[in-house]
């Protein structure tokens, strides 16, 4: 599973760089086949993604010490509760986990939008997809959490003692959602700008995603009380 996890990371790269590609060739050229071949890739990609982060789950669950980044974040005594937040608890884990967030954001906007706006959606779906790409890029390149130890150490270090405390562990996660539901409106906006579509018409989509964004802010605001 973390081998597939590690290809899955790779091949959602691929996926997002189709996505975005198609996507504005289609929104450009006025193609009905290319902006359907879009939005497939960004479901696909949001699926390898999903894959990959099921595959550091499972290493982090089943305390795969191999990996450089289950012996960094946890141990073998650690709760599961706390090996389940473990994946947010480093950069690596943290990067993986803003792409799924991302992913999701992206394709359920997409799918929502799939009989409406769909002068903007190509330019939606392929501003989503570029964004998607940069943090899969980063994930993949620079802070790969699947990268292996040269030895597989006995046991590993354990979660930060700040991190061991429920409040804390739901916290990251809420405020990532927040932040990430952010990119959404964004992806509408660079769209209204491209087809010059300025009007009021689009904006119930994106008061949706600004109330979601909102929402998560403020609790994770709460929860760090």
């Amino acid at each position: 599973m973390i081998l597939v996890g590690e290809l899955s990371l790779w091949i959602a790269l691929l996926m997002c760089a189709w996505s975005a590609t198609t996507s504005f060739a289609g929104g450009t050229l006025r193609r009905a086949d290319l902006v359907a071949s879009g939005e497939r890739g960004l479901y696909a990609g949001v699926g390898f993604v999903i894959l990959a982060s099921a595959g550091l789950w499972t290493a982090l669950l089943a305390s795969d010490f191999s990996l450089a980044y289950v012996a960094s974040f946890t141990s073998a005594n650690l709760p599961t509760v706390y090996k389940i937040s473990a994946f947010w608890g480093g950069q690596s884990g943290s990067m993986l986990f803003w792409c799924l967030v991302l992913a999701g954001y992206a394709g359920l906007a997409t799918w929502a939008n799939r009989n409406a706006n769909r002068e903007l959606m190509p330019w939606v779906t392929g501003t989503n997809a570029l964004v998607l790409l940069f943090f899969v890029a980063t994930t993949a390149l620079a802070t790969n959490p699947f990268e292996r130890l040269d030895w597989v150490p006995a046991d590993g270090r354990g979660l930060n003692p700040q991190l061991q405390n429920p409040a804390m562990a739901i916290r990251p996660p809420l405020l990532y959602l927040g932040y990430v539901a952010t990119a959404i409106p964004f992806g509408f906006a660079i769209a209204a700008l491209v087809t010059r579509r300025l009007d009021a018409a689009w904006l119930g989509a994106v008061r949706r995603w600004s109330l979601v964004s909102w929402v998560f802010l403020t609790l994770g605001i709460v929860m760090g009380m």
